[in-house]
């Protein structure tokens, strides 16, 4: 009997939850589609850029690291 008051007051506790969660949904300002679209371009490009200069960096190090400091020592 004391796990159906338990059960019972779990229950009661997801739907307390669950109401409090739709009520602050409700309060939430979605963007329209011009902003989705204007972000999610502008996340691609940022995405892009990132990974450019990762790329830039990868082959100046990839050039200082295995063959001008091997050069020096004579490799």
């Amino acid at each position: 009997m004391a796990t159906e008051a338990v059960r019972l007051s779990a229950v009661q506790r997801f739907i307390a939850f669950y109401n409090e969660v739709m009520t602050e949904m409700r309060k939430v300002t979605w963007p329209d589609w011009m902003q989705i679209r204007q972000l999610s371009v502008g996340v691609v490009a940022l995405s892009l850029f990132i990974g450019g200069l990762i790329a830039l960096m990868d082959v100046i190090l990839q050039n200082v690291l295995v063959r001008w400091i091997p050069a020096l020592f004579g490799g």
